[in-house]
């Protein structure tokens, strides 16, 4: 069992230079638009109120944060995407970082995508999870903010999701960070992600 209490920071990569590679464990890289609250769901899995910064203007995480998460895997928050009030010459910066981090096979073992359970996915999130989908790892999606749903929303509201991103049904897990809905599933999720040596 991992123990997600057990999570440290370990440094922010603000250009290519940084990222890291040839580590001793793989890396799961986790994204989602500026306010779909992916801070809230890091929190959340590791059972720490504001461990990754959350944020009421969102866009604010402009590096890729890494994690290392009870010494068997590193968690790499990407930056936000999609969010409007950001400069031209930011999103351009925020584009050519995720392209390089992309582009690089062994950077990733893992993916997780964050979208909100309430919202056909966006451009974005289509493009986000087709570049996951382009380097071959396993891919988990969240739909996250399930809490904000009626009952009779969630099952074609996930169908939705699923259907606009081409997923099959385990590739999709609703979540809620805000009440820890499906946390374990989540924790048993992300260890079936994992690469086994």
């Amino acid at each position: 069992m991992i123990n997600y209490n057990n999570t440290e920071f370990i440094l922010s990569a603000a250009g290519t230079s940084q990222f890291l590679r040839g580590a001793d464990i793989p890396t799961v890289a986790i994204a989602g638009r500026s306010n779909v609250g992916k801070s809230s769901v890091i929190n959340s899995l590791v059972r720490r109120k504001n461990f990754a910064r959350t944020s009421a203007q969102p866009g604010k995480t402009a590096h890729v944060n890494y994690f290392r998460v009870d010494d068997t895997f590193y968690l790499a928050d990407l930056p936000g995407y999609g969010y409007a009030k950001v400069s031209k010459a930011e999103k351009e910066r925020w584009a050519r970082l995720m392209e390089s981090f992309f582009a690089e096979a062994d950077l990733i073992g893992a993916g997780i995508l964050i979208v909100d359970a309430r919202h056909k996915p966006t451009g974005d999130d289509v493009t986000m999870c087709n570049w996951f989908k382009g380097t071959g790892v396993p891919l988990l999606v969240v739909a996250n903010k399930l809490d904000k749903l009626k009952k009779s929303e969630v099952e074609p509201n996930l169908k939705r999701i699923e259907d606009t991103l081409g997923l099959i049904v385990t590739q999709l897990l609703p979540y809620s960070a805000e009440t820890n809905f499906n946390r374990e599933a989540l924790e048993e999720s992300v260890a079936e992600l994992l690469p086994t040596a």
